[in-house]
């Protein structure tokens, strides 16, 4: 819920954190090896060089900083993203075989195949990876001051939730926001759970992380920025507004909602018009609505 109020009863966030998996007997059939299976000769695209066998992944391997990826989607994407520097790749056979036909055979890291309950081993029973475990450099974050004159931002308020912020991440994307302001405290890191719900949305919308969200939304007052906050106990609809760009709209985390003085500093409040008997959205859905009625409204090249 992005307002004070909240009717319903949201989940708790969820935890990022993988669980530990139950020790298991060896599989003898496991520990032989299984070869490559490679194209016939002269059939295989030039450029795919399968990497080594990897012995096995180990927790805590990317302990060092590196963000971690993983899912088609979010691993494709960095993979296409000049940008992200990359450490080290992993990949089942036929994850492998589905990157050689993306691609070309053109990766810029050769893939480490393994079996998916090694990927399953560093990522906890939950993880829908794929086959795909990517380690990579967190992508360069712009400042306030690298943003375009004209730029469509959403800035959050203390959400917390990885589901939540990747999901906000997703729609950013297809909406064409030019970056999100964030804080470094009380926001999950693009990362993990993050990006396997951001779907690839991270090599496309930059985090702005800022030390205080008040002062960075007075910040973007001052350069000629319209800020609309979420908030159920508005008396203006979203539905009657007309804006600009330069646009940041501002949510505020399920069941808080915006925080006093993220409220003070916001030149208008706006509620979503709800005509049914549940009065209350997931953030992410409330993102994306605002994003449709308000990017329209700002735009003029859209129809």
């Amino acid at each position: 819920m992005t307002g004070r109020r909240n009717d319903g009863n949201p989940p708790g966030p969820r935890s990022s954190e993988p669980r530990p998996t139950e020790s298991r007997v060896p599989d003898a059939r496991a520990s032989k090896p299984r070869p490559f299976k490679s194209r016939p000769p002269g059939s295989q695209r030039p450029g795919f060089r399968p990497g080594p066998r990897h012995a096995g992944p180990q927790p805590g391997s990317a302990g060092d900083g590196s963000a971690v990826l993983y899912g088609w989607h979010p691993v494709v994407q960095a993979l296409a993203n000049g940008a992200r520097g990359l450490h080290r790749l992993l990949a089942t056979e036929n994850a492998a075989a589905r990157l050689e036909a993306e691609f070309g055979g053109a990766l810029r890291i050769a893939p480490e195949l393994v079996r998916p309950s090694e990927i399953g081993r560093l990522l906890g029973p939950d993880a829908v990876h794929q086959g795909l475990y990517l380690e990579a450099e967190p992508l360069p974050a712009p400042g306030l001051d690298d943003l375009p004159a004209d730029a469509l931002l959403l800035a959050l308020d203390q959400i917390t939730d990885p589901h939540n912020v990747g999901a906000i991440v997703r729609t950013a994307a297809a909406f064409g926001v030019a970056g999100i302001v964030t804080t470094a405290r009380h926001a999950p890191g693009a990362t993990g759970v993050l990006a396997k719900s951001a779907s690839g949305g991270l090599e496309h919308v930059p985090f702005v992380t800022v030390r205080n969200l008040a002062e960075a939304l007075i910040a973007l007052g001052e350069r000629g920025f319209t800020r609309v906050g979420l908030d159920s106990d508005a008396p203006a609809s979203l539905d009657g507004l007309t804006v600009a760009r330069p646009l940041v709209i501002v949510l505020g985390a399920e069941g808080k909602g915006l925080r006093e003085r993220t409220r003070n500093c916001c030149d208008v409040l706006a509620r979503i018009p709800f005509s049914g008997a549940i009065r209350s959205l997931n953030v992410s859905n409330a993102a994306a609505i605002t994003l449709y009625a308000l990017g329209r409204t700002a735009d003029p090249d859209l129809p």
